[in-house]
């Protein structure tokens, strides 16, 4: 009998798919997030929307605004759940003071493109990022649709 190999499972949570369309990333961060209970039985359910999420310096740290954490239906009973709350995110100083120079930058925001689990722990995937214009999203889509294009032209040549 041969033994069944253990099922990999991702240790991604979540993605910002969006980001990488609006934005040109420039520099990626790793930091941790501050979550209460709740919020990690709800990531580990995949209840998590991070679409409009960005990140903000105040009093020298840094705090996601916008990702949505829905509550499961047994944590809301026990105590208020804030879905929408924002979060403090964990970075070394350096990291802190890169991000806060590049943020007063002119055009350049930070945001967060994901959340996956290291270990028992979860982590954001925070990104340096810079507005693209209308032009600049056309001309990602073309070159998306042509390299498509080319894998279909490349099998059809291998099949034959």
């Amino acid at each position: 009998m041969s033994k069944k190999k253990p099922k990999q499972s991702s240790n991604q949570i979540a993605s910002n798919k969006r980001a990488s369309f609006d934005f040109k990333l420039l520099d990626d961060f790793e930091a941790g997030i501050s979550l209460t209970g709740w919020e990690v039985k709800s990531l580990r359910a995949g209840k998590v929307q991070l679409t409009d999420s960005y990140v903000i310096m105040k009093n020298g740290e840094a705090y996601l605004l916008g990702s949505q954490i829905t509550p499961l239906a047994t944590a809301s009973t026990h105590f208020v759940t804030d879905p929408t709350r924002t979060r403090k995110l964990l970075l070394h100083k350096k990291e802190l003071a890169r991000i806060l120079a590049a943020i007063q930058q002119k055009g350049q925001t930070c945001v967060c493109t994901g959340l996956y689990w290291k270990g028992h722990l979860v982590k954001a995937k925070i990104a340096l990022a810079q507005g693209k214009q209308a032009h600049d999203k056309r001309d990602a889509t073309k070159e998306r649709d042509w390299n498509r294009q080319k894998q279909r032209i490349v099998r059809e040549n291998v099949k034959q």
